[in-house]
């Protein structure tokens, strides 16, 4: 597994410092973002491998901010796992509809969190078995 930059948007600070921990102790590096806006603009200046989302956040929700990296021909190809206590009936759907590539509940398990997030680091090419 190579390093990565990860952007992590979360409003919560206890669950930024647990995330920011984890991949970090697995040599990625982290760029943190505290609200929907924020995130925007740190993606376009950072170009991360990965994005990891809380959909409620200050400022607009994680749905429109899939959406909206999604709609950026300079973003859209950056994978977006939605990291969110949304759990209900449908929530997932709404997160895979808006575009996200990845969802996951919380509370983290952080034995299974760090595998369950690579798998959207590595390219299709070198996941594939011909």
């Amino acid at each position: 597994m190579t390093r990565a930059t990860v952007l992590l948007i979360e409003d919560n600070p206890e669950n930024r410092y647990l995330v920011t921990f984890l991949l970090e102790q697995r040599g990625h590096q982290v760029v943190p973002a505290a609200s929907g806006p924020q995130g925007l603009d740190l993606a376009a200046r950072v170009a991360p491998d990965l994005i990891l989302l809380d959909i409620q956040l200050p400022g607009m929700d994680g749905h429109a901010v899939t959406r909206a990296l999604k709609a950026d021909p300079q973003l859209r190809a950056i994978p977006v796992v939605a990291v969110t206590s949304h759990a209900m009936v449908g929530d997932r759907e709404k997160c895979l509809e808006a575009g996200a590539e990845g969802y996951l509940e919380k509370p983290i398990d952080p034995e299974t969190f760090i595998a369950a997030i690579e798998q959207f680091l590595t390219p299709p090419d070198e996941g594939s078995r011909q």
